[in-house]
């Protein structure tokens, strides 16, 4: 069953076998480059095909096979807005499937730790802000991605019983925003940051004069490099343990006007920025407190401009793909 506490912390124990679920994603792909980069050496990697998640008996024949001694469960189906309400069965049953079948696979075959890694939506959509580790489960959950959120109250909630029925140490951590290499630029199901740098882009090869934004720009949004999040999945492997919850964030707030003349400044688009006003805008504010993390000992290091450079160089390397 769960795993025995041999006294090797994680970052001692470098040749253990290490299950990066999900390793393809924009979280995935990050902590597997986190993890080489810190000279771990033994990845059990499994692309969809080679695995289904959601299947419980091939999850469980093989964990019985390759016995990884941690794992990192950052398999999930995400989608925008428009999929969350096209999609509401997938959303809640394939992230719950997945995460079932793999907790509970994990300590049945003796895997020393588990990082659970899920998404700011699990608030309510009027918590306090900045909303802290506590706010969970005091107020309704926004109704377009209420599916994915409970899916992933339920992952952090399981990791939780299992803690306290067997003692076994699956924590979680709730990343704020997130974006980086291998974000999803699509069109019409990107979120804000890579659609915005997608339409600039487009705007500047095609020498349009102007880019037309929704709403004010007065949201006020906060993102996280995903390196910055590899960065505090391994720090949270290393020294926590315990029952709650952690928030993951930057703890910088950034109104969507500014992020989008510093994405137009990153991209070299010397057109017009136009906001139209009679769009919606969104949430006013959304924000975490992140500083249960910070007192442990961890802070970002990445600011948002390097980090926009460093994904729009990305995306222009990738484009023909």
């Amino acid at each position: 069953m769960g795993g025995i506490d041999d006294g090797i912390s994680f970052l001692g124990d470098k040749s253990a076998k290490v299950f990066v679920a999900g390793h393809r994603g924009l979280v995935g792909s990050a902590i597997v480059r986190k993890l080489l980069e810190l000279g771990f050496q033994n990845l059990v990697l499994r692309t969809h095909k080679e695995l289904d998640l959601t299947r419980q008996s091939d999850v469980e024949n093989f964990f019985f096979e390759e016995k990884p001694k941690y794992v990192i469960l950052s398999a999930a189906k995400v989608g925008g807005i428009h999929a969350n309400n096209t999609y509401p069965a997938d959303f809640i049953g394939i992230n719950l499937q997945i995460q079932t079948n793999v907790i509970d696979a994990a300590y049945k075959n003796g895997v020393k730790k588990l990082l659970f890694l899920g998404s700011s939506c699990i608030y309510p959509k009027f918590a306090p802000q900045p909303i802290t580790e506590d706010a969970l489960l005091t107020g309704p959950l926004e109704p377009t991605n209420e599916w994915y959120a409970i899916a992933k109250i339920s992952g952090i909630k399981m990791c939780q019983a299992y803690r306290l029925q067997y003692n076994w140490d699956a924590i979680s951590g709730m990343p704020t925003n997130l974006y980086g290499p291998n974000d999803n630029f699509h069109p019409e199901n990107s979120h804000v940051l890579p659609a915005l740098m997608r339409r600039f882009h487009e705007a500047k090869v095609n020498g349009a004069k102007e880019v037309v934004v929704w709403g004010t720009g007065s949201p006020l949004r906060e993102f996280l490099h995903v390196d910055d999040l590899a960065d505090a999945v391994v720090f949270l492997m290393e020294k926590y343990s315990g029952l709650s919850h952690m928030n993951v964030g930057s703890g910088k707030e950034v109104s969507i006007k500014e992020l989008a003349e510093l994405v137009k400044e990153v991209v070299g688009f010397e057109g017009e920025l136009v906001w139209d006003t009679t769009k919606p805008d969104g949430t006013p504010r959304k924000l975490m407190d992140s500083s249960k993390l910070a007192d442990l000992g961890w802070v970002p290091k990445i600011s948002l401009k390097d980090g926009l450079s460093d994904t729009y160089k990305w995306y222009v390397q990738n484009l023909q793909a």
